[in-house]
């Protein structure tokens, strides 16, 4: 590379560093939503919880993170929609119920079974481009679905963030259910978040109990409590428990999070309006 080359490339890296730092100065806050194992639901935590802001008046944002499993344009109903670009090179990102803006992965795919082939660094340049190249414009909050464990993605996101001059760390809600094996990959998300720095919101326990819809007795399938325990063995807050309920997944198969149906008296959607009351209790 000549002396020439060389400075148009140093130039072109500053221009783009001061534009993601550009786009991450107009997002208030950045939550990263995480979970040490596949199958907890953290997708639909997100998306409900991206869709509970979005209720309470919030300007929200949603990147879909999970490079190799996207699933939030089904999670939001926006399946059909597609991912523009404007005359200065930005892009354009879907419009969910609510207001949500919400980039994927997904929408990149020639089709929905078309698997996602990349090495790290690959994964990482699509992270950057994400936060810096997508027209987010002003939002209170950009909720990061991320995929299982602490590989690639959370990992990019979070030195992306972290590292640009002026923007607040990012915050991390951790995603289990109670049964042993989702524990102790869980615990290990804590301990990635305080590693680089992030701010731990809590952890929630989803799949907690279910109540029998013929005798009302409540059913501990996966067991119960366990998200609470690591929590006070992690010294991190305990955000709540989330029953399991069948309305959830029909609501999440439809593209409608529960949030947005009509179960606010349904014990699933009472501990999901706690759990939000709480992460915005910690954020304030």
């Amino acid at each position: 590379m000549s002396d020439h080359e060389y400075d148009e490339q140093t130039k072109i890296e500053q221009q783009q560093t001061i534009k993601l730092q550009k786009q991450l100065s107009r997002i208030k806050h950045t939550v990263m939503v995480m979970s040490g194992k596949g199958g907890v639901g953290k997708s639909t935590v997100a998306a409900n919880l991206a869709m509970s802001l979005a209720r309470e008046g919030y300007r929200v944002g949603v990147l879909d993170g999970d490079i190799h499993g996207p699933d939030m344009p089904k999670v939001l109903g926006v399946e059909n929609a597609r991912l523009t670009g404007d005359e200065e090179g930005n892009i354009q990102p879907a419009e969910a119920l609510g207001g949500i803006k919400l980039v994927s992965v997904g929408y990149l795919l020639d089709t929905p079974d078309t698997p996602v082939i990349w090495r790290g660094p690959m994964k990482h340049s699509v992270m950057r481009q994400f936060l810096r190249d997508v027209n987010w414009g002003e939002l209170d909050f950009l909720v990061v679905d991320l995929p299982p464990g602490t590989g690639d993605e959370p990992l990019s996101i979070a030195q992306l963030i972290k590292n640009s001059e002026g923007v607040s760390a990012p915050y991390a809600v951790i995603v289990t259910t109670p049964q042993d094996v989702a524990l102790l990959d869980s615990r290990k998300s804590v301990e990635f978040a305080r590693t680089l720095e992030l701010r731990p919101l809590g952890v929630i326990e989803n799949m907690s109990g279910f109540s029998c819809p013929h005798c009302g007795k409540a059913i501990d399938l996966f067991k119960t409590g366990g998200g609470r325990k690591a929590a006070q063995d992690l010294d991190v807050p305990f955000l709540g428990a989330i029953p399991i309920d069948p309305a959830i997944v029909r609501d999440t198969d439809e593209g409608k999070p529960f949030v947005t149906t009509s179960h606010d008296s349904t014990e699933a959607s009472k501990a999901f309006q706690k759990i939000v009351s709480e992460i915005l209790k910690r954020i304030s």
